[in-house]
């Protein structure tokens, strides 16, 4: 009997395992990949459910030109493909998304070619413990720049951070690491925590930046450094006006909240979250001197932390108790 799941490494295989179906769908997979022995028994279900779709298995790192074909860049991967073109990808163990698009491939064999394939809503809401979540904040928050990897650097355990990490170095970026091979907690809390399924993952100021696919595209248009909240050109101004204007509520402090290094920093980001506003990107003073000193030049405010709403300095900590009491603190924010 002809297997359900047919195997492909180059692109000769993958057209002769593929010929005369006009829906297929291509799934890329790695042996080092733990995520993909649960996308494998997924796959061999869907391949016996769906029979009018042609299910092939790809070894990511054996077929490059196939990964490069299809825009694959992490695994798990599903590409869904009507009549020879792209119309779908499901990155990461997501079983409900990639079974609706799998059977809504199916479905369209009958006639009709379907030309996307939408996301279904997400109805999970982030169940994570805050303890959790704020050890996942102190790390992503404990260089400027943070790559969450498999390996190190010079000791990478997949090919995506192997080329990430060449990428970065190539391109002058300095940053911290994290071998999410160590510690699996971290592993699987930080994909929830981020909203972005598969690793590598680089942060920069504590906002997530992307994936391989992202660092791509932002040096292709020569925006990473930009992204990355690197000057370049040493114009620290640029970069202090760059930074109060990254989020509509800025709060600049010592440590990250839920790993504050200092009690007043602490109290702000208590008094904050009890009013409230919990909408606000923060920025740890401490990482970066050359921020910590020009910073309380440009707002001729000396101490931290130092709070701004649309790029204005509202003030610190003595501030906000003084709006508080007044019951202003939300309009001084704008929110």
């Amino acid at each position: 009997a002809v297997p359900m799941l047919a195997l492909a490494a180059t692109e000769a295989e993958f057209a002769s395992a593929t010929a005369g179906a006009d829906g297929v769908v291509a799934y890329f997979w790695a042996s080092w990949a733990p995520m993909c022995s649960q996308t494998d028994e997924l796959a061999e279900r869907l391949s016996k459910e769906c029979t009018k779709v042609k299910f092939v298995k790809i070894d990511a790192d054996q077929a490059e030109d196939l990964a490069v074909k299809f825009d694959v860049e992490s695994v798990p991967a599903f590409v869904f493909i009507q009549g020879g073109s792209k119309v779908g990808m499901v990155v990461g163990p997501n079983a409900p998304e990639i079974s609706q698009k799998a059977m809504q491939l199916d479905r369209a064999q009958k006639g009709s070619a379907i030309t996307s394939v939408p996301n279904p809503p997400s109805d999970q809401p982030n169940a994570k413990p805050a303890d959790l979540n704020s050890r996942l904040k102190a790390l992503i928050c404990s260089q400027p720049i943070m790559l969450f990897m498999k390996g190190a650097p010079g000791g990478e355990k997949c090919g995506f951070s192997r080329t990430i990490v060449g990428l970065l170095q190539e391109n002058g970026v300095k940053f911290g690491t994290f071998d999410i091979l160590t510690d699996e907690e971290v592993r699987q809390g930080l994909k929830e925590y981020s909203q972005w399924p598969t690793y590598p993952q680089l942060y920069a100021q504590g906002k997530l930046i992307g994936g391989l696919d992202i660092i791509k595209e932002l040096i292709e248009e020569g925006e990473l450094k930009d992204a990355l909240g690197m000057t370049g050109g040493g114009d620290l101004n640029k970069r202090l006006e760059a930074l109060v204007n990254k989020e509509p509520i800025m709060l600049f402090m010592k440590g990250a909240p839920g790993a504050e290094r200092c009690g007043f920093s602490r109290t702000i980001v208590s008094l904050l979250q009890q009013n409230g506003v919990k909408d606000f990107g923060t920025f740890d003073i401490l990482s970066d001197e050359e921020v910590r000193q020009g910073l309380k030049e440009y707002s001729q405010w000396p101490t931290y932390p130092q709070l701004y709403a649309k790029g204005k300095l509202i003030g610190g900590l003595d501030i906000i108790k003084e709006l508080i009491e007044e019951d202003e603190l939300k309009s001084s924010l704008g929110v």
